[in-house]
């Protein structure tokens, strides 16, 4: 008896439409996509970009377990006031050393009071020094890269032991203020160019300053080093900037992923819509990406890398049509989009993590022409004054 004829008398075909039917349907679109994979080996995941830095760069670049950290002095700073809305947005004007002891993963406006100039001061969490040293190892890698925050100084309280990193300031501008002109894809290209993967790209994370004209990449607690063909913990980036390969498990990803999260911030931007996929959980959000996506696509996602989904998709994964993109324009949001925004939307939200823009290809898309021409323009100016 075939597999259709065993499914026949559990549920007709136009019964599998109706809304009782999904857990059936669902479990049938994933056996007729399980059974026309057996025996098919999975397409083999490695970056189509910068594959193969750490290798070359050696370990030197890319080891942090035994990377000698040179503590500066906590006494040479102080708080002036938390950074963004919380639990402790009351503290201000106070010495590292006392904030230090109740706190910790907060992030603080400072000053160094030997020099008197302002900075930024992340309180880390008492995690394992494996990642402390990861963070401070990637920051002085990529230490006078465009965009990238630079770090200043690395301190930690005598007593708790407990670490914090003193990075530049920046005067930051509330992210969707500057929607618009949010256009600055170096610091990706300048950090997967050196072999590292953000892994939290989000609105969060990116510091603007209009007056100076600075945008800053920061909070660099979950970035990684890109090693083909490794495992990577798929418990990374925020939820509702998560790339699909996260909440399938699928453990060899690589710099695509930062890509997606980009995407994500994109699609914000311009349809005015923050988050754009607002998932309720991991797995709600891979439902609320294949309401756009489609299901069709995200199947064939999983076949291509072999990949096998955990079965409580099976109740809450339906059958949905890939919406146009021209579904979420709005007479609110219309003004911000263009056929080229499309265009670049649609190639960096792709479930395949290799069919994404690289960075750089981002970059060169005809949505950022304009940006290109004025600095030019700039360029012109400057030289001709």
């Amino acid at each position: 008896m075939s597999f259709s004829d065993s499914m026949a008398g559990t549920c007709s075909l136009a019964t599998l439409v109706q809304p009782h039917c999904r857990l059936l349907r669902s479990t049938v679109l994933r056996r007729l996509y399980s059974t026309a994979r057996m025996g098919r080996s999975s397409t083999p995941s490695v970056s189509r970009v910068y594959a193969d830095v750490n290798a070359k760069l050696g370990p030197s670049w890319h080891e942090y377990d035994n990377l000698q950290v040179q503590w500066g002095s906590q006494d040479h700073y102080e708080i002036v006031r938390k950074v963004g809305r919380g639990k402790y947005s009351e503290v201000n004007n106070c010495s590292l050393r006392v904030v230090v002891v109740s706190i910790a993963q907060q992030v603080f406006e400072g000053v160094n009071i030997v020099t008197e100039e302002k900075c930024i001061i992340k309180v880390l969490k008492p995690v394992k020094k494996k990642k402390i040293k990861r963070e401070i190892k990637i920051l002085q890698n990529l230490a006078g890269g465009p965009n990238v925050v630079a770090l200043l100084d690395v301190v930690r309280d005598p007593a708790s032991k407990i670490p914090s990193l003193i990075t530049e300031y920046v005067h930051n501008v509330e992210f969707k203020v500057l929607y618009p002109r949010f256009t600055d894809l170096d610091a990706l290209d300048y950090c997967h160019s050196k072999g590292i993967m953000h892994r939290d790209v989000k609105p969060h994370n990116v510091m603007i300053d209009h007056e100076h004209r600075k945008l800053r990449l920061i909070d660099w607690g979950l970035a990684e080093f890109y090693h083909p063909k490794t495992e990577y913990n798929v418990r990374v980036a925020s939820r509702y900037f998560k790339g699909p390969e996260l909440l399938v498990d699928f453990q060899e990803y690589d710099y695509s992923l930062d890509m997606w999260s980009y995407g994500c911030m994109f699609a914000s931007m311009i349809f005015r819509k923050e988050p754009f996929f607002h998932g309720h959980d991991n797995y709600d959000q891979l439902v609320k990406i294949t309401k756009v996506l489609g299901t069709d696509e995200l199947y064939l996602y999983i076949d291509k890398y072999n990949i096998r989904l955990d079965p409580q998709y099976d109740e809450l994964l339906g059958r949905y049509p890939r919406k146009p993109w021209t579904r979420f324009i709005t007479s609110e949001n219309q003004r911000y989009i263009s056929n080229e925004a499309i265009d670049l939307l649609d190639k960096l939200l792709r479930y395949d993590h290799q069919e994404r823009l690289t960075a750089k290809e981002a970059q060169a898309q005809a949505y950022f022409d304009p940006v290109r021409n004025d600095a030019t323009a700039d360029g012109e100016s400057d030289s001709s004054g």
